[in-house]
């Protein structure tokens, strides 16, 4: 299952929810069902198939249901997220008990809520909270569950179920099934204090060697807090941060994406370049292209930058508006140059 996360709010946006890293992480699966591997292999049309020869000979089963959920939320589109819970609904519905199933309908309706209106944000907090809440009642170990309702308490006011004491009683609970998870939690608190420092130190400091779970929760930890670094314009730091996460994996996407930003936005173009091109190799996304297309740009290859923001305007997932709103300026800027002569 993906993590659920919220968006650092403005005042204005305060109870908007995000997906985790969209479109550079997807779906990071912990608690695998049977076609997460492929899910992993990102296979989605033999998953797809498979799913749907499943369903057909029993319609509630539990690992065909979330296989499907999964593909949607990782396709991205609102148009089929009413479609996805409806398939949550009656995961919980015909397996009451599984953890998978009352986690997966707190993701679909995050991800709804990214999307939506404010009073349908507001409408569907409770409902995620709980469903995360009931997800870790019955199965302690879900740590994915752990990770979205630590989100949901930093990030929604406290008027709205947010809550930074129960964040931390969340942390002490999960530190009695799983100590290096919950260190991995007080880091995540850390990050929503803007302490960056304290926040990758702790997550660093986690021993994650033998623990497929762990790592990737690690990982995603790790890349989040680069992410923010780059936000603050804190390169530098960010960039010792991807590092590290790519030196304990080094199939990480969404690290070498946000390694290649702190390094362009240090002024070495050609090492960034490198680093996105491992990025495209391993994931290829919308925000990839783009800054490959901003690389190249500052390589002097308007040519290649232009057929990189192209690329980046037509992929799904999307961009963000605001990098679309830039991607589409700088082709205005390079489309009248003579880029072809390059």
């Amino acid at each position: 299952m993906r993590h659920f996360s919220f968006r650092r709010p403005k005042l204005t946006q305060s109870i908007k929810v995000a997906l985790l890293l969209t479109a550079s992480i997807g779906i990071s699966t912990v608690k695998a069902h049977e076609y997460s591997a492929l899910i992993d292999a990102k296979k989605y049309a033999e998953v797809e198939s498979a799913v749907a020869a499943k369903l057909a000979s029993e319609p509630n089963n539990a690992d065909a249901l979330l296989a499907n959920i999964d593909l949607i939320l990782l396709e991205g589109n609102i148009k089929r997220f009413d479609g996805a819970s409806k398939l949550a609904e009656q995961c919980i519905q015909h397996h009451p008990k599984n953890s998978e199933c009352h986690e997966s309908l707190g993701n679909v309706l995050g991800a709804t809520a990214e999307q939506g209106d404010m009073m349908a944000v507001v409408g569907s907090l409770g409902t995620i909270r709980d469903s995360f809440k009931t997800a870790i009642e019955l199965d302690p170990t879900n740590y994915d569950a752990a990770v979205s309702l630590l989100s949901f308490y930093l990030e929604v006011p406290g008027l709205m179920g947010g809550s930074t004491s129960s964040a931390k009683k969340l942390i002490r609970a999960t530190e009695k099934t799983n100590p290096e998870v919950a260190k991995l939690l007080q880091a995540k608190f850390d990050l929503y204090d803007e302490d960056y420092e304290k926040a990758s130190l702790g997550a660093l400091a986690v021993n994650a060697n033998n623990s497929k779970v762990i790592n990737k929760l690690q990982r995603d930890l790790l890349v989040e807090i680069g992410l923010n670094l780059n936000k603050e314009k804190q390169f530098v730091e960010a960039e010792k941060v991807f590092l590290a996460v790519i030196q304990r994996n080094p199939d990480a996407a969404p690290a070498y994406l946000g390694l290649g930003r702190s390094l362009l936005e240090q002024g070495k173009p050609q090492e960034a370049l490198l680093s996105l091109e491992n990025s495209l190799r391993i994931n290829a996304t919308a925000g990839v292209n783009y800054r490959l297309g901003q690389t190249w740009q500052a390589l002097g290859d308007e040519k290649k930058a232009v057929a990189f923001y192209e690329q980046a305007l037509a992929f799904k997932p999307a961009l963000s508006a605001k990098a679309r709103d830039d991607a589409d300026a700088q082709l205005k800027t390079l489309k009248p140059s003579g880029f072809g002569t390059k």
